[in-house]
């Protein structure tokens, strides 16, 4: 019996530091099928998800889904020291509870209150070790106690701080692509020679985006679970949205932009990826498609009338669905395993944004420095142009 001990407290101690090491220290994609926190995540996240998609309101649905990502980072560590208690109390229990305690002697007992308050580096007093190796390894299990909360305590830093640089693009990108974000938003608002300037330099910045992304949610997968400010705004949706424009240039487009788009897509598709792997996402297919019968067409239609080149020819919408197929079925699945919803490639019609109100706006100040005759034509374009697009 005190072999069995010794052996589970030695595996239960392996195990929990190792898992620890790897989530908070190792900078790298942490291995292991039977990790503790790859084991916890999917037995809280279950259960979790399953009580939210029993809620009728999303607003509701939405702020139970938030609390999840930090209340499991904190039951996490819980965890992790419940664990690191248990593992000691293990080891010594296998020793005979070599301890010195005025209420009970050589109990379990005894163990589980030596290891909590020497974890924890209390040090009362009241029971003390009575062999020289049973003091060493009370000695290590403080050390370990004390170098488990430092790395708690750096550990949060740089989790907040990964997230709250993934929530900065993902609130400037509502400005250029609306809210939710969508392909054919963002294309509309980058229209004309100036727009494909800043158009270049949005999908530069989200290049990088992209590969932070990877870098940090590999590291540390609670934050995909982190969700952002808004109902209607996600990582995800984010990631999604600047595949989706990508792809449209890529397949569709002239221009310069087309070849940035290329590297963009490349990482963007990368980090879809390699998070499907992470998450151990099923990789049963989602029979759902996002775009609707003759979207294609009426997508072209929107684009042509913003004033891009487009590449003329039946060939677009087949490269446009192989594009596609190379990301939106690891996304849907992620879409499905996190309760987070694609964005469609062109906004909803019947939605206003502020940004139609402030170019019309922009267009009337541009059109007072024209001359008479051609003011009024320019005004009214501008309304229409409003009126058009306003989603």
């Amino acid at each position: 019996m005190k072999v069995l001990s010794l052996i589970a407290g030695f595996v239960c101690l392996v195990e929990v530091l190792v898992d620890a090491f790897q989530t908070i220290i190792l900078p790298r994609r942490a291995s292991g099928r039977l990790r503790v926190s790859r084991l916890f995540l999917s037995a809280t996240w279950t259960p979790w998800r399953a009580i939210a998609r029993r809620m009728k309101r999303n607003r509701s649905r939405e702020s139970f889904l938030s609390y999840f990502g930090p209340l499991s980072l904190l039951l996490l560590v819980v965890v992790w020291a419940a664990g690191l208690i248990a593992g000691f109390a293990l080891l010594y229990h296998g020793l005979g509870s070599p301890f010195a305690d005025p209420r009970s002697v050589g109990t379990w007992e005894t163990d589980l209150y030596v290891s909590g308050t020497t974890i924890f580096t209390l040090g009362l007093g009241d029971v003390v070790p009575l062999a020289m190796w049973a003091r060493l390894l009370v000695t290590l299990e403080a050390g370990i106690g004390l170098a488990f909360v430092a790395g708690v305590i750096g550990y949060l830093p740089v989790l907040y701080g990964a997230f709250s640089r993934r929530e900065v693009s993902i609130i400037l990108l509502d400005a250029r692509a609306g809210s939710p974000p969508t392909a054919v938003e963002l294309l509309h608002r980058h229209a004309g020679p100036a727009g494909e300037l800043a158009l270049q330099t949005l999908l530069i910045e989200w290049e990088r985006w992209s590969a932070e992304l990877l870098e940090s949610h590999i590291s540390y997968p609670q934050l995909c679970f982190f969700r952002s400010q808004h109902d209607n705004q996600s990582w995800l949706s984010a990631l999604v949205a600047m595949l989706d424009t990508c792809a449209l240039l890529i397949a569709t487009v002239e221009g310069e932009a087309a070849r940035q788009a290329q590297l963009t897509f490349t990482m963007a598709r990368h980090a879809v990826l390699d998070l499907t792997h992470i998450l151990a996402v099923s990789k049963s297919p989602i029979k759902e498609d996002r775009l609707v019968p003759g979207g294609v067409d009426n997508i072209c239609l929107q684009l042509a009338q913003a004033g891009f080149s487009l590449c003329a020819g039946a060939g677009s919408l087949e490269r446009l669905t192989e594009l596609r197929g190379m990301y939106e079925p690891q996304a849907l699945q992620l879409s499905r395993v996190l309760m987070q919803p694609l964005p469609p490639f062109y906004p909803d019609a019947d939605k206003r944004s502020s940004w139609s109100t402030v170019a019309r706006l922009r267009s009337q100040t541009e059109a007072s420095f024209l001359p008479p005759a051609k003011r009024a034509n320019a005004i009214a374009t501008a309304a229409a142009t409003e009126e058009e697009h306003s989603f």
